[in-house]
């Protein structure tokens, strides 16, 4: 496929997310019909999508309509890149643009919209951020880094280097966890790589890694993955101590996979229904890495910022306080109890923690960390609450 034609088919694509199909299920539609496509024509529109997805705002204000055709439009002009070499209708481009495309005057966009968020959550991203709002904004309108979790306890960083490499993955260490490791190029070959087939290494954002290094696990601990979720974190802390763990999701299909990740890395993990953990409990330590509105990953899947609403917001935070008064009453005590969020708004950390130390004045909190977009990896928060023990 030539650049021009890329460009049409993510267009079309774009079209069918607009009239409401979900952007996955588009492109897998687009790849099934289009045979003829290779796999870096197919990556290639991927990438044209999710570019447009992040910056719908601001590309869609540069393209002049909210149209696949307008967006991509928008995307080339916010490049700096000429509309006309590629909009020229040969080798099924896009067709030349016509005089109100080529002719409309640009538009000065507010910060909200230059920056890609809603209108409505601007208030609270500038008030989370402060003297941050403008580079996490930024970060969030591109794409994510990737990032694996060596399992340390069966290989090191310098080897997995150096294993990767030899199949054509390079790497660097990443500064945010002891167990990471960046991809810088070739990061299309891992699943097929031997480290990753064989579980020595795992996808994993190195701010979610490093919210798990910031847990006081031990030996010998019960722990609890309350909101598991693919079972990353799960596996995260079986590498880093011998404990007897236990993973549990309100939606257990999301836990479909990690009974075979567990088997890949050498850990055991049980999984538990949402009527057995009351059985198991008392839990020296229980994460709770909470539902939210996604705002430290939005970049990874940039659907979630313009779905998000006021009132859908309003009830995650509900969720949220309500997961806090459960786990903490399956804590053994003197345990630890880990909220942890893929959020940067205060009202979903900071505040979500405060409101509960108020309510259950005996937790305190020992340690609380952030990770924010801008400084090379999903933004996330994490706090570390302990009870105090009676007499």
């Amino acid at each position: 496929m030539t650049p021009g034609a890329r460009l049409q088919a993510a267009i079309e694509v774009l079209d069918q997310i607009i009239a409401g199909m979900p952007a996955e299920k588009a492109l897998t539609t687009w790849s099934r019909k289009s045979r003829f496509a290779g796999s870096k024509d197919r990556a290639a529109v991927r990438d044209h999508v999710f570019s447009a997805l992040r910056c719908w705002r601001s590309h869609q204000a540069l393209g002049g309509s909210e149209t696949g055709r307008g967006l991509i439009l928008g995307g080339l002009r916010d490049a700096g890149i000429d509309p006309d070499t590629l909009f020229n209708g040969e080798g099924h481009a896009p067709q030349p643009l016509n005089d109100q495309e080529r002719n409309g005057t640009t538009p000065v966009l507010s910060r909200a919209v230059r920056l890609d968020l809603p209108d409505w959550i601007w208030p609270a991203f500038e008030q989370s951020l402060g003297d941050d709002v403008e580079q996490a904004a930024q970060a969030l309108r591109h794409r994510a880094p990737v990032h694996l979790r060596v399992n340390v306890q069966r290989a090191s960083l310098a080897k997995m280097q150096k294993e990767l490499a030899a199949e054509g993955i390079e790497t660097q260490p990443h500064a945010a966890a002891e167990t990471a490791l960046e991809i810088t190029e070739g990061a299309r070959k891992l699943r097929n790589s031997k480290a990753y087939q064989n579980g020595l290494v795992e996808l994993q954002d190195a701010a979610s890694q490093a919210v798990v290094e910031a847990l006081p696990l031990r030996d010998g601990m019960r722990v609890l993955d309350y909101c598991a979720g693919g079972g990353g974190k799960s596996l995260a802390m079986a590498a880093r101590a011998k404990i007897e763990l236990f993973a549990h999701d309100a939606n257990f299909a999301r836990m479909k996979d990690l009974p075979e990740r567990a088997k890949r890395a050498g850990s055991k993990v049980q999984q538990l229904e949402t009527g057995d953990i009351a059985k198991h409990a008392p839990f020296d330590l229980v994460l709770c890495d909470v539902p939210c509105s996604g705002s430290g990953s939005w970049r990874r899947a940039p659907e979630g910022k313009w779905a998000l609403t006021a009132e859908k917001l309003a009830k995650t935070q509900d969720i949220q306080a309500e997961i806090l008064r459960q786990t903490a009453d399956l804590i053994a005590p003197g345990g630890t109890l880990a909220y942890a969020t893929c959020s940067m708004l205060n009202s979903e950390n900071q505040d979500q923690v405060a409101a509960f130390i108020q309510e259950r004045p005996e937790w305190r909190m020992q340690s609380s960390h952030s990770w924010r977009v801008h400084n090379g990896t999903d933004g996330f928060f994490v706090a570390v609450l302990t009870r105090e023990v009676a007499g």
